[in-house]
Protein backbone atom coordinates (compact mmCIF):
# COMPACT_ATOMS: atom_id res chain seq x y z
CA UNK A 1 0.00 0.00 0.00
CA UNK A 2 0.92 3.46 -0.30
CA UNK A 3 2.38 5.44 2.26
CA UNK A 4 0.51 8.72 3.52
CA UNK A 5 2.63 11.89 3.59
CA UNK A 6 2.33 13.46 6.40
CA UNK A 7 0.82 17.12 5.64
CA UNK A 8 3.54 18.93 6.74
CA UNK A 9 2.51 22.34 4.21
CA UNK A 10 0.64 23.54 7.85
CA UNK A 11 2.86 21.96 10.24
CA UNK A 12 5.58 23.78 12.39
CA UNK A 13 6.89 20.43 13.50
CA UNK A 14 5.76 16.65 13.43
CA UNK A 15 5.44 15.94 16.91
CA UNK A 16 5.41 12.59 17.84
CA UNK A 17 4.48 11.17 21.31
CA UNK A 18 5.85 8.44 22.97
CA UNK A 19 3.00 6.04 23.65
CA UNK A 20 3.37 3.09 27.09
CA UNK A 21 1.19 0.00 25.89
CA UNK A 22 0.84 -0.86 29.41
CA UNK A 23 -2.26 -0.30 31.10
CA UNK A 24 -3.82 -4.06 30.56
CA UNK A 25 -3.21 -7.20 32.64
CA UNK A 26 -0.59 -9.60 31.62
CA UNK A 27 0.47 -12.59 32.81
CA UNK A 28 3.67 -11.53 33.70
CA UNK A 29 2.76 -8.61 35.84
CA UNK A 30 -0.48 -10.95 37.09
CA UNK A 31 3.31 -12.86 38.09
CA UNK A 32 5.47 -10.44 39.31
CA UNK A 33 3.30 -8.07 40.85
CA UNK A 34 -0.25 -9.42 41.78
CA UNK A 35 -3.56 -10.71 40.00
CA UNK A 36 -4.74 -7.42 37.70
CA UNK A 37 -1.75 -5.02 38.11
CA UNK A 38 -1.65 -2.68 35.65
CA UNK A 39 0.19 0.80 35.66
CA UNK A 40 -2.74 1.99 37.41
CA UNK A 41 -2.27 0.27 40.34
CA UNK A 42 0.65 2.75 41.10
CA UNK A 43 -0.83 5.28 40.14
CA UNK A 44 -3.85 5.10 42.18
CA UNK A 45 -1.72 4.29 45.59
CA UNK A 46 0.72 7.34 44.88
CA UNK A 47 0.42 9.82 48.12
CA UNK A 48 2.00 13.74 48.98
CA UNK A 49 5.49 12.77 49.93
CA UNK A 50 5.76 16.93 51.15
CA UNK A 51 3.49 20.40 51.00
CA UNK A 52 2.39 20.74 47.87
CA UNK A 53 3.07 17.69 45.86
CA UNK A 54 0.60 16.69 43.53
CA UNK A 55 -0.31 13.01 43.95
CA UNK A 56 -1.98 11.51 43.56
CA UNK A 57 -3.01 11.99 39.92
CA UNK A 58 -6.39 10.91 38.85
CA UNK A 59 -7.31 10.64 34.68
CA UNK A 60 -10.21 12.78 34.02
CA UNK A 61 -11.72 12.37 30.38
CA UNK A 62 -10.25 8.73 29.50
CA UNK A 63 -10.61 7.63 32.73
CA UNK A 64 -8.72 4.77 34.08
CA UNK A 65 -8.62 3.07 30.88
CA UNK A 66 -8.20 -1.00 29.60
CA UNK A 67 -6.11 -0.68 26.30
CA UNK A 68 -7.70 -3.94 24.97
CA UNK A 69 -10.44 -1.71 24.69
CA UNK A 70 -10.71 -0.42 20.87
CA UNK A 71 -12.90 2.57 21.53
CA UNK A 72 -10.14 3.89 24.33
CA UNK A 73 -7.53 3.72 21.62
CA UNK A 74 -9.47 5.86 18.64
CA UNK A 75 -10.41 8.49 21.44
CA UNK A 76 -6.73 8.78 22.17
CA UNK A 77 -5.92 8.98 18.97
CA UNK A 78 -8.96 11.41 18.04
CA UNK A 79 -7.39 13.50 21.41
CA UNK A 80 -4.25 13.63 20.35
CA UNK A 81 -4.94 14.46 16.58
CA UNK A 82 -6.89 17.21 17.71
CA UNK A 83 -4.10 18.95 19.57
CA UNK A 84 -1.52 18.89 16.91
CA UNK A 85 -0.08 15.44 17.30
CA UNK A 86 1.08 13.78 14.36
CA UNK A 87 1.04 10.56 15.32
CA UNK A 88 1.96 8.03 18.40
CA UNK A 89 5.23 6.26 18.74
CA UNK A 90 4.36 3.45 20.76
CA UNK A 91 7.00 1.53 23.18
CA UNK A 92 7.87 -1.73 21.89
CA UNK A 93 9.69 -4.60 23.82
CA UNK A 94 11.86 -7.55 22.33
CA UNK A 95 14.03 -8.85 24.64
CA UNK A 96 15.59 -11.46 22.21
CA UNK A 97 14.93 -15.02 21.12
CA UNK A 98 11.54 -13.83 19.92
CA UNK A 99 10.25 -12.67 23.35
CA UNK A 100 8.39 -10.15 23.47
CA UNK A 101 5.90 -8.13 26.17
CA UNK A 102 3.08 -5.61 25.98
CA UNK A 103 2.44 -6.09 22.77
CA UNK A 104 -1.08 -6.68 22.64
CA UNK A 105 -2.51 -2.83 22.74
CA UNK A 106 -0.14 -2.46 18.89
CA UNK A 107 -0.44 -5.39 17.47
CA UNK A 108 -4.48 -4.98 17.94
CA UNK A 109 -4.06 -1.76 15.95
CA UNK A 110 -1.66 -3.22 13.46
CA UNK A 111 -4.70 -5.86 12.71
CA UNK A 112 -7.68 -3.91 12.79
CA UNK A 113 -6.41 -0.61 10.58
CA UNK A 114 -7.84 1.14 13.67
CA UNK A 115 -7.40 3.52 14.95
CA UNK A 116 -6.57 5.28 11.71
CA UNK A 117 -3.90 7.22 12.98
CA UNK A 118 0.15 7.49 12.20
CA UNK A 119 2.57 5.62 14.26
CA UNK A 120 6.11 4.31 14.68
CA UNK A 121 8.00 1.55 16.96
CA UNK A 122 10.91 2.91 19.76
CA UNK A 123 12.53 -0.51 21.02
CA UNK A 124 12.75 -0.27 24.37
CA UNK A 125 16.03 -2.58 24.78
CA UNK A 126 17.06 -2.99 28.13
CA UNK A 127 16.54 -5.18 30.96
CA UNK A 128 13.55 -5.15 33.36
CA UNK A 129 14.56 -4.93 37.17
CA UNK A 130 11.45 -4.74 39.61
CA UNK A 131 13.14 -1.68 41.35
CA UNK A 132 12.16 0.33 37.79
CA UNK A 133 8.93 -0.67 38.71
CA UNK A 134 7.91 -0.19 42.37
CA UNK A 135 9.20 1.33 45.68
CA UNK A 136 8.87 -2.02 47.07
CA UNK A 137 11.09 -3.95 44.33
CA UNK A 138 13.85 -6.46 45.59
CA UNK A 139 16.23 -5.75 42.47
CA UNK A 140 15.05 -9.07 40.67
CA UNK A 141 15.89 -9.30 36.98
CA UNK A 142 12.43 -9.55 35.61
CA UNK A 143 13.18 -10.07 32.05
CA UNK A 144 16.91 -9.48 30.65
CA UNK A 145 17.33 -7.59 27.71
CA UNK A 146 19.68 -10.08 25.08
CA UNK A 147 20.87 -9.75 22.05
CA UNK A 148 21.82 -13.55 20.55
CA UNK A 149 22.97 -12.88 17.24
CA UNK A 150 21.39 -12.62 13.77
CA UNK A 151 19.04 -14.88 13.40
CA UNK A 152 17.32 -13.29 16.10
CA UNK A 153 17.63 -9.97 14.43
CA UNK A 154 16.44 -11.17 11.23
CA UNK A 155 13.23 -12.55 13.20
CA UNK A 156 12.76 -9.25 14.79
CA UNK A 157 12.57 -7.60 11.26
CA UNK A 158 10.43 -9.97 10.05
CA UNK A 159 8.03 -9.21 13.00
CA UNK A 160 7.52 -5.67 12.24
CA UNK A 161 7.66 -6.05 8.19
CA UNK A 162 4.21 -5.33 8.52
CA UNK A 163 3.98 -2.71 10.54
CA UNK A 164 6.39 -1.19 8.29
CA UNK A 165 4.62 -1.50 5.59
CA UNK A 166 0.92 -0.21 7.20
CA UNK A 167 -0.09 2.78 5.42
CA UNK A 168 -0.54 4.83 8.75
CA UNK A 169 3.31 4.14 9.87
CA UNK A 170 5.29 7.42 10.29
CA UNK A 171 7.67 7.68 7.44
CA UNK A 172 11.59 10.45 7.27
CA UNK A 173 11.99 10.55 3.63
CA UNK A 174 10.08 7.69 2.46
CA UNK A 175 11.51 5.48 5.45
CA UNK A 176 9.73 3.83 8.52
CA UNK A 177 11.27 5.87 11.99
CA UNK A 178 12.36 3.06 13.97
CA UNK A 179 13.61 4.12 17.07
CA UNK A 180 16.16 2.68 19.36
CA UNK A 181 16.31 3.56 23.37
CA UNK A 182 19.40 2.38 24.50
CA UNK A 183 21.93 2.59 21.09
CA UNK A 184 25.20 1.82 23.61
CA UNK A 185 23.81 -1.27 24.19
CA UNK A 186 23.38 -2.80 20.91
CA UNK A 187 26.58 -5.20 20.89
CA UNK A 188 27.52 -3.69 17.56
CA UNK A 189 25.13 -1.38 16.22
CA UNK A 190 26.74 -0.74 12.61
CA UNK A 191 26.18 -4.60 12.36
CA UNK A 192 22.40 -4.41 13.45
CA UNK A 193 21.85 -1.09 10.97
CA UNK A 194 23.40 -2.92 7.87
CA UNK A 195 21.49 -5.61 8.33
CA UNK A 196 18.14 -4.25 8.67
CA UNK A 197 18.94 -1.84 5.95
CA UNK A 198 19.78 -4.20 3.21
CA UNK A 199 16.47 -6.49 5.13
CA UNK A 200 14.65 -3.31 4.30
CA UNK A 201 15.90 -2.81 0.39
CA UNK A 202 15.28 -6.47 -0.42
CA UNK A 203 11.68 -6.07 1.03
CA UNK A 204 11.15 -3.38 -1.09
CA UNK A 205 11.67 -0.29 1.21
CA UNK A 206 13.84 2.12 0.80
CA UNK A 207 15.61 1.54 3.80
CA UNK A 208 14.61 2.10 7.72
CA UNK A 209 15.35 5.75 9.48
CA UNK A 210 17.13 5.02 12.83
CA UNK A 211 16.96 7.23 15.05
CA UNK A 212 19.10 7.10 18.78
CA UNK A 213 18.43 8.27 21.68
CA UNK A 214 20.71 9.81 24.58
CA UNK A 215 20.39 11.72 26.89
CA UNK A 216 23.18 14.23 26.24
CA UNK A 217 23.77 16.12 23.03
CA UNK A 218 27.71 15.29 23.40
CA UNK A 219 26.46 11.87 22.10
CA UNK A 220 25.37 13.10 18.61
CA UNK A 221 28.20 12.61 16.06
CA UNK A 222 29.39 9.46 18.32
CA UNK A 223 25.91 7.92 17.70
CA UNK A 224 25.79 9.58 13.78
CA UNK A 225 29.05 7.69 13.16
CA UNK A 226 27.60 4.51 14.09
CA UNK A 227 24.89 4.51 11.41
CA UNK A 228 21.88 6.32 13.22
CA UNK A 229 20.07 8.64 10.75
CA UNK A 230 19.43 11.17 13.03
CA UNK A 231 19.36 11.43 17.19
CA UNK A 232 16.30 12.25 19.42
CA UNK A 233 18.03 14.10 22.84
CA UNK A 234 15.85 13.86 25.98
CA UNK A 235 17.49 16.79 28.32
CA UNK A 236 15.51 15.50 31.38
CA UNK A 237 18.32 16.14 33.36
CA UNK A 238 20.61 18.89 31.87
CA UNK A 239 19.89 21.27 34.76
CA UNK A 240 21.73 19.13 37.48
CA UNK A 241 24.62 19.27 35.09
CA UNK A 242 24.76 22.58 34.02
CA UNK A 243 22.73 25.07 36.80
CA UNK A 244 23.55 23.16 40.27
CA UNK A 245 26.47 24.75 42.28
CA UNK A 246 28.57 22.32 43.75
CA UNK A 247 27.09 22.82 47.68
CA UNK A 248 23.82 21.77 45.87
CA UNK A 249 24.99 18.80 43.98
CA UNK A 250 26.50 17.54 47.25
CA UNK A 251 23.51 18.20 48.69
CA UNK A 252 21.96 16.59 46.80
CA UNK A 253 23.84 13.53 46.65
CA UNK A 254 23.78 13.27 50.20
CA UNK A 255 19.92 13.28 50.23
CA UNK A 256 19.95 10.35 47.86
CA UNK A 257 22.75 8.17 49.06
CA UNK A 258 21.79 8.64 52.84
CA UNK A 259 18.41 8.91 52.90
CA UNK A 260 17.23 7.73 49.84
CA UNK A 261 15.43 10.40 48.55
CA UNK A 262 15.89 11.29 45.33
CA UNK A 263 15.54 15.58 44.00
CA UNK A 264 12.93 17.73 44.16
CA UNK A 265 13.01 20.72 41.32
CA UNK A 266 11.24 23.46 40.56
CA UNK A 267 9.63 22.54 37.00
CA UNK A 268 10.99 26.26 35.35
CA UNK A 269 13.89 26.01 36.19
CA UNK A 270 14.46 22.56 35.03
CA UNK A 271 12.89 23.49 31.89
CA UNK A 272 15.32 26.58 30.64
CA UNK A 273 18.02 23.49 30.05
CA UNK A 274 15.02 21.76 28.01
CA UNK A 275 16.25 22.67 24.44
CA UNK A 276 19.82 23.68 23.22
CA UNK A 277 21.77 24.89 20.31
CA UNK A 278 21.87 21.48 19.19
CA UNK A 279 18.09 21.14 18.42
CA UNK A 280 18.79 23.44 15.06
CA UNK A 281 20.70 20.27 13.69
CA UNK A 282 18.61 18.61 11.01
CA UNK A 283 19.85 15.38 12.10
CA UNK A 284 18.62 16.21 16.15
CA UNK A 285 15.23 15.63 17.29
CA UNK A 286 14.31 17.27 20.52
CA UNK A 287 12.33 16.33 23.43
CA UNK A 288 8.84 18.54 24.78
CA UNK A 289 8.66 17.64 28.51
CA UNK A 290 5.71 18.64 29.93
CA UNK A 291 6.48 17.50 33.29
CA UNK A 292 7.94 14.27 35.82
CA UNK A 293 7.50 12.68 39.22
CA UNK A 294 8.68 8.85 39.36
CA UNK A 295 7.35 8.61 42.83
CA UNK A 296 4.48 6.37 42.13
CA UNK A 297 6.93 4.03 41.16
CA UNK A 298 9.54 4.31 43.15
CA UNK A 299 8.82 6.37 46.29
CA UNK A 300 10.63 8.90 48.11
CA UNK A 301 13.66 7.69 45.50
CA UNK A 302 12.19 9.06 42.53
CA UNK A 303 13.35 12.35 41.36
CA UNK A 304 10.40 14.96 41.21
CA UNK A 305 9.97 18.45 39.19
CA UNK A 306 7.74 20.73 41.36
CA UNK A 307 4.63 23.66 39.83
CA UNK A 308 5.09 22.47 36.72
CA UNK A 309 1.50 23.70 34.69
CA UNK A 310 0.53 24.35 31.04
CA UNK A 311 1.52 28.03 31.10
CA UNK A 312 5.11 26.75 31.71
CA UNK A 313 5.05 24.23 29.47
CA UNK A 314 3.95 26.18 26.78
CA UNK A 315 6.65 28.54 27.49
CA UNK A 316 8.99 25.26 26.95
CA UNK A 317 7.44 24.17 24.22
CA UNK A 318 7.46 27.69 21.93
CA UNK A 319 11.35 27.40 22.90
CA UNK A 320 11.62 24.02 21.54
CA UNK A 321 9.68 24.67 18.11
CA UNK A 322 11.66 27.88 17.37
CA UNK A 323 14.83 25.62 17.01
CA UNK A 324 12.99 23.81 13.98
CA UNK A 325 11.97 26.81 12.18
CA UNK A 326 14.98 26.97 9.56
CA UNK A 327 14.88 22.65 9.06
CA UNK A 328 13.03 21.07 5.70
CA UNK A 329 9.67 20.55 7.08
CA UNK A 330 10.47 16.58 6.89
CA UNK A 331 12.36 16.54 9.48
CA UNK A 332 10.62 19.09 11.87
CA UNK A 333 10.37 16.58 14.49
CA UNK A 334 10.10 16.25 18.29
CA UNK A 335 9.36 14.09 20.37
CA UNK A 336 6.80 14.32 23.18
CA UNK A 337 7.96 13.02 26.17
CA UNK A 338 4.60 11.19 26.89
CA UNK A 339 1.40 10.33 26.02
CA UNK A 340 0.42 8.50 28.80
CA UNK A 341 3.60 7.63 31.75
CA UNK A 342 1.09 8.23 34.30
CA UNK A 343 3.53 6.76 37.19
CA UNK A 344 6.03 8.65 35.85
CA UNK A 345 4.02 11.73 36.15
CA UNK A 346 4.66 12.32 32.32
CA UNK A 347 1.22 12.51 30.19
CA UNK A 348 -0.22 14.59 28.12
CA UNK A 349 -3.74 13.08 28.87
CA UNK A 350 -6.63 15.30 30.90
CA UNK A 351 -6.41 15.03 34.10
CA UNK A 352 -8.59 16.18 36.94
CA UNK A 353 -6.30 19.09 38.37
CA UNK A 354 -5.30 20.70 34.93
CA UNK A 355 -7.94 19.02 32.15
CA UNK A 356 -6.88 19.07 28.78
CA UNK A 357 -4.40 22.06 29.92
CA UNK A 358 -1.23 20.81 28.39
CA UNK A 359 -2.80 19.55 25.58
CA UNK A 360 -4.21 23.22 24.56
CA UNK A 361 -0.76 24.50 25.55
CA UNK A 362 0.75 22.48 23.06
CA UNK A 363 -1.73 23.82 20.32
CA UNK A 364 -1.47 27.15 21.16
CA UNK A 365 2.34 26.91 21.10
CA UNK A 366 2.08 25.23 17.29
CA UNK A 367 -0.24 28.08 16.66
CA UNK A 368 2.38 30.86 17.74
CA UNK A 369 5.19 29.43 16.01
CA UNK A 370 3.40 28.71 13.08
CA UNK A 371 2.25 32.57 12.84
Amino acid sequence: MEKQSPDNTRRTARVIAFYLPQYHPTPENDRWWGKGFTEWTNVGKARPLFRGHYQPRVPADLGYYDLRVPETRQEQADMARQYGVEGFCYWHYWFGNGRRLLQRPFQEVLASGKPDFPFCLAWANHTWEDKQFSKEGTHRVLMEQLYPGDADYEAHFRALLPAFRDPRYICVDGKPLFMVYNPHELPDAPHFIGLWQRMAQAEGLPGIHFVGQTDHASEIDRLRSLGFDAVNVVRLFDFFRKDFSLPEKVYMKLMRVVFGRGRVVDYARAARFFTGDEDRREDCYPTLIPNWDHSPRSGRKGHILVHSTPAKFRTHVTASLRNLADKPEEHRIVFLKSWNEWAEGNYMEPDLRFGRGYLEALQEALETCRS
